[in-house]
């Protein structure tokens, strides 16, 4: 899964960038208001951390021009203000969370990964597909009740496929949501990986659709 982070606190954000690379996310951190609203209008994420006191262009401003721009990401806003008026503005812009600072990290990844699992349409961190059990707060897959050990990657992989069980995910998008924007790698990659997921956990649990990519199990 991977994760904006617009917040020009050079401390909070290593800090954050720190917390949700330990939990498995891929992190892109942008200071300035400006170059995040251009990234998350433009590339792929599976949720944006928002600061509201951006330089160059604020963050509310920057939340909605991206929901005018129908980009629908799940945004979880953060500020140094209390203010309940404030809330309610982040919000109603497009907001899917709030969050003020300072903050336990706990919570933050806690509320981080609720986001992400509504907007994948599961109401639970728990997650059955065939034989398996995704528990994405443990960030394990269980068969039968038995942990099986992955590579983080992997883990990676399996997880962003069941996130959007019901369909076929192409090799670009799968590129996009699974490595960071300066990582090098072959054009092969995503194949490679994939796998090395069908010899761990069987060949039926990741299918092919020609033409189409990718789905764990077979999509609707």
């Amino acid at each position: 899964m991977r994760i904006l982070v617009a917040e020009d606190d050079h401390r909070i954000a290593s800090t954050l960038g720190e917390a949700l690379t330990g939990a498995g996310f891929i992190v892109e951190r942008e200071a300035d208001g400006e170059e995040a609203w251009f990234r998350g209008d433009t590339e792929a994420f599976d949720a944006i951390i928002l600061d509201l006191g951006l330089p160059t262009l604020d963050g509310l401003t920057v939340l909605k021009r991206w929901r005018r721009a129908q980009r629908n990401a799940p945004v979880l806003i953060l500020t140094a203000r209390g203010d309940w008026r404030e809330r309610v503005d982040g919000i109603e812009a497009g907001a899917d969370d709030y969050l003020v600072k300072p903050f336990r990290i706990e919570e933050l990844l806690a509320r981080l990964r609720a986001l992400i699992r509504r907007s994948a349409g599961f109401a639970s961190s728990q997650v059955d597909v065939g034989d398996l059990t995704f528990d994405f707060t443990a960030m394990q897959v269980f068969r039968e009740g038995v942990a099986i050990p992955m590579p983080p990657q992997e883990y990676r992989l399996v997880a962003f496929l069941a996130h959007r069980r019901g369909r076929a995910v192409s090799q670009l998008e799968i590129t996009e949501h699974l490595y960071a924007q300066d990582y090098e790698r072959d054009s092969n990659a995503v194949e490679v990986l994939v796998g090395r997921v069908r010899k761990r956990l069987g060949s039926h649990v990741i299918v092919t659709r020609r033409g189409f990519g990718y789905a764990i199990g077979e999509p609707n």
